[in-house]
């Protein structure tokens, strides 16, 4: 689907019409701990490698188990430079979309407080500036961070499901669409 058919850390996967669903083991994640430099680079990633600019946008929902349980659109220029858009369970005890970018060390910021158990994501690249954005509707997108991460031209781009402290869980992904694109107004994200 959508030329996704690469993994990094392969796991159990259905495809149903636009639909697809990960299953995240246990104790899987993607972060580089700020705080004493842990590791963690087990998480299922389903991608397709993309060169220049795009626009990668999905629906994104899971049961909201355990702590950091997520589902997550996911770009990766190297095992210690990426980012991710997360919709997740947090040790708030709140729904929220929470966005990482590491650069040799992860950083970490909660988002919006959601009451849905899904929500509609978007990472987009114009040169090495990267903007994410999320919606309640899939039509008007709210911006959550602008960044700057110097990457190769080509990216691994696509999805993950994680279950950090969990015994696991299945993220699904639908109304999933990678363009190859040039946003006009980053901020926007089109």
């Amino acid at each position: 689907m959508l030329g996704f058919d690469k993994w990094l850390n392969e796991a159990p996967i259905t495809k149903q019409d636009n639909r697809i669903q990960i299953a995240a083991p246990e104790k899987t994640d993607f972060f580089i701990n700020p705080e004493n430099g842990d590791v963690k680079n087990n998480a299922p990633f389903l991608y397709a490698e993309v060169q220049g600019d795009f626009v990668l946008r999905a629906k994104v929902s899971h049961d909201f188990l355990s702590k950091y349980d997520g589902a997550a659109l996911f770009v990766m220029d190297g095992e210690d430079r990426w980012a991710k858009l997360c919709y997740e369970y947090t040790d708030f005890n709140t729904y929220a979309v929470v966005s990482v970018v590491t650069d040799g060390v992860s950083d970490d910021a909660n988002g919006v407080n959601l009451m849905d158990k899904s929500v509609w994501l978007q990472i987009g690249r114009k040169g090495n500036a990267f903007a994410m954005h999320y919606s309640t509707d899939g039509v008007q997108y709210r911006m959550v961070r602008v960044f700057n991460l110097k990457a190769a031209d080509t990216l691994k781009a696509g999805i993950v499901s994680q279950s950090p402290t969990g015994e696991g869980l299945i993220s699904e992904f639908s109304d999933i669409q990678l363009e190859k694109t040039t946003m006009k107004n980053i901020r926007a994200g089109n």
